[in-house]
C-alpha cells in the first residue's frame, strides 16, 4: 500500500484544484469515493449534527479523532480530518492532535486560528505558534501528512482580510502545508488570498462561492475545494422539508428519495484501488 499521506499531498497542485468532500459518517464517506471522490475530509458541523449538537466546540478530541478513524477505515482514499482548534489552545497540545490525528490513519488535518466556544479569534502571535507546533509535529511523523492552517477570523467577523493574509503568510512561514481563509468577502478578495501566498489554498466553494466553476477556481490558482458542512445540511435540508410536509398532511417528498439499488451499489462498489 503506497504511502496515503504522499497521495494527499500530490493531489494539491495551485491552479488545478481537486474536490475534497466533506463526509460526515461512514456510509456518506463510501458513497463519495464511490461517485469518484479523489479524497474525504470530516466536517465538525456535519459529525456535531449527527450526534445531536450544534457546531463550534461541542465534540470531544477524542470523538473527532475516533469519527475520522472510522470515516479512513471506510474508504481507499485519503481522509483529512476537520479538527477545529486542535481541541486545545496550548501549542504542545496541538501538536500531540497532528500526532494522535496520523495514528488514527488520517492523511492531513486543518488547524483554526479560533478559540471554542467562545469563537474569538487567538492573538497573532499564539495563532503562529501554535501553526510551529503542529508543523514540527508533523514533519517527525514516519509518513507524510498535509497541515492546513486556518485564518478564520474574516468569517466570524473578528479581524479584515489584510490581517488574514498577514495570517497565512506568517503560516506559509512556520511550515503550513496549504493554507485556508473560509467565506472571504467577495471573489476579488478570495483571489488576494490566494495570490498572496506559494503553498496550496484551499477554498470553501460553498455559499457565496458555490455559483463559481471548477475552471474559475483552477482560474484564480486554488489548490483544493472543500464544501464544509454544507453537503450535509443540504441532506439534512432535504429531511426537514420532507418532514414538515409529512406533519401536516403531505407525505410527497418520499417521492424524491434516492433508490435503494443505487445507495446499495455505492456502498459496495470498490470506489478506489489503495495500491494506486
Amino acid at each position: 500500500m503506497s504511502d496515503i499521506g504522499a497521495r494527499f499531498r500530490a493531489l494539491h497542485r495551485r491552479g488545478d484544484p481537486f474536490l475534497l468532500v466533506n463526509a460526515w459518517d461512514a456510509g456518506s464517506a463510501r458513497m463519495m469515493e464511490s461517485m469518484g471522490a479523489q479524497a474525504v475530509a470530516t466536517t465538525s458541523a456535519g459529525h456535531a449534527f449527527s450526534m445531536g449538537r450544534v457546531d463550534g466546540g461541542t465534540l470531544s478530541r477524542d470523538e473527532a479523532l475516533a469519527h475520522a478513524q472510522t470515516l479512513a477505515a471506510a474508504v481507499n482514499v485519503p481522509v483529512s480530518g476537520d479538527f477545529e482548534n486542535g481541541f486545545a489552545e496550548a501549542p504542545d497540545t496541538v501538536a500531540e492532535t497532528i500526532r494522535l490525528a496520523d495514528k488514527a490513519g488520517l492523511a492531513g488535518c486543518s488547524i483554526e486560528d479560533t478559540a471554542l466556544p467562545a469563537f474569538n479569534s487567538y492573538g497573532f502571535d499564539l495563532a503562529v505558534e501554535r501553526i510551529r507546533a503542529a508543523s514540527a509535529a508533523a514533519r517527525a511523523l514516519p509518513r507524510d501528512f498535509v497541515l492546513v492552517a486556518r485564518a478564520d477570523g474574516v468569517m466570524l467577523g473578528q479581524y479584515d482580510l489584510d490581517e488574514a493574509i498577514r495570517r497565512i503568510r506568517a503560516f506559509e512561514e512556520v511550515g503550513a502545508d496549504c493554507v485556508y481563509v473560509p467565506a472571504p468577502p467577495d471573489v476579488d478578495a478570495l483571489r488576494r488570498v490566494v495570490a498572496s501566498v506559494s503553498i496550496p489554498v484551499n477554498v470553501l466553494a460553498a455559499g457565496r462561492f458555490a455559483s463559481l466553476s471548477r475552471t474559475e477556481f483552477a482560474e484564480m490558482g486554488a489548490a483544493r475545494l472543500s464544501v464544509g458542512g454544507a453537503l450535509s445540511r443540504v441532506a439534512y435540508g432535504a429531511a426537514i422539508k420532507t418532514t414538515r410536509g409529512m406533519l401536516g398532511g403531505d407525505f410527497t417528498g418520499l417521492t424524491r428519495v434516492a433508490g435503494e439499488p443505487e445507495i446499495e451499489t455505492l456502498l459496495t462498489r470498490n470506489g478506489g484501488d489503495e495500491d494506486a
